[in-house]
Order: C-alpha cells, then structure tokens, then sequence
C-alpha cells in the first residue's frame, strides 16, 4: 500500500468521530475560519451567479455546508457543487448530512471534470493530506476558469518564535492525539494528522508552488495564532 493509500484508509476508519473530533480540536474555531473564507471568496470572485464550486478532499462535508450557508447570505446562487474524496468512509457522513449534494470518489491530482468549468475549487485541510500536491495544483488550474477562484484552508508549518508558539506545539502533539484517540478510537491517526502539520511546507512555500501552477495568491492570512492559514489564490 502507497502513502496515499494509506492515508486515505486512515480516513475511512475515522470518518464516523471525525466531526466531533475535529470541533473539540480546533474548539470549534474552524467554523469561524471557514465562514470567513466563504465570504471573502466571494467577495473577490464578485459575481452573483456561480456555474460550479467543486470542494475537494471533502471530507463529511462541513466545507459544502459554508458555501452554501454563506451563498444564501451573499445573494449568491451556486447551481452546482460537487463534493471530491478519496474516502468513501468520509463521503458516506457527508451524503447523510447533505442528500442533495454530488460527491464523487476521485484524488485531488486527477479529477473528472472537463477543462475551465470550476468558478471556485476548495480544500480545507486536506492538502497536506495529498502526496502528489504540484500535480493537484496544476490539476486545479486546469478544471477552474480564467479568473476563477482557488481557496485553501490549512495548518501550515511556522518558526517557533515566541511563547504562544511553544503552547500550541504541544498542544498539538501532546494534547491533541490523546483527545483525538479516545472520541475516535484511533490515536494513530490523530498522531499522524499533527506530524502531517510539522512535515508540511511554510506559507512562502505552499504560494510559489501555487505561482508555479499558473495560480496567483491574493490573499494570504493565518488566523488564531497563526493555527491556520487562508489562501486564496487566482487562475491567470
């Protein structure tokens, strides 16, 4: 078995725990990230009429939900979203949640969809998860518009510089693998998710890999304490 393929199992065997993990880890901050990011995405993008936003590594689905929450919001109409995984274990949570959604099983680097339909493409914490990440970003460019939007939502790796910093390097891999392994019965997935952060790139990397691929960040800001970082990058 590959690394992704390991990686995506993983995922299958806690795709049941994950939501309520994932909010007790993050203290339920991520819905804040996530709202923001809509929003902002939607503010840059300007149009009040979206053919297609595909969420990649979706996950159970929390991304789709903020698009649509927010859509409605906004005034914005969305007449497709499609929701993209590996994991089938992950997509089964999501289709409960959201029936009316279509998700389909497909890795990031290579998906099935035609060329320039995708107004926005997402992915929110998941692209540390993707092996082959230059091959998904040229992928991305690919399937998004002239113009259109790529949005990423993800820990990524930063110097230890001060007090906080040290905090939140323990928390993360001391505290976090024990509270992730007891609600989801798995502590080495939750051990792999914060070593997943400290192999990731930095910020100045991540967007030359984006620039690389034809995307151009523009707008690029870490939250909470530099927890999480918000890239939102166009297609030239």
């Amino acid at each position: 078995m590959g690394k992704q393929e390991k990686i995506v199992s993983m995922f299958d065997e806690i795709a049941g725990t994950y939501d309520v993990a994932n909010r007790v880890l993050s203290m339920g901050i991520d819905k804040t990230w996530r709202n923001k990011a809509c929003n902002l995405a939607y503010s840059f993008y300007e149009k009040k009429s979206l053919d297609k936003i595909i969420d990649v590594a979706c996950g159970t689905g929390d991304m789709i939900d903020y698009w649509q929450k927010t859509a409605k919001k906004a005034n914005v109409e969305i007449k497709n979203i499609v929701g993209v995984d590996p994991s089938v274990g992950m997509m089964e949570v999501a289709k409960k949640k959201l029936p009316d959604v279509e998700f389909i099983q497909s890795g990031a680097a290579s998906m099935p969809f035609e060329e320039g339909v995708a107004d926005i493409i997402s992915i929110s914490y998941g692209i540390r998860n993707v092996v082959e990440r230059q091959k998904a970003f040229d992928e991305f460019a690919r399937v998004l518009k002239k113009d259109g939007l790529l949005v990423i939502l993800e820990f990524t790796k930063n110097p230890k510089e001060n007090m906080l910093d040290h905090v939140k390097d323990f928390y993360m891999n001391k505290v976090l693998p024990k509270i992730g392994g007891m609600i989801s019965k798995n502590k080495e997935a939750y051990t792999y998710l914060p070593n997943s952060i400290d192999e990731f790139l930095t910020t100045e990397n991540l967007c030359h890999e984006l620039k690389q691929a034809g995307l151009e960040p523009i707008y690029v800001k870490g939250f909470s304490m530099n927890i999480s970082t918000l890239f939102i990058a166009k297609k030239l």
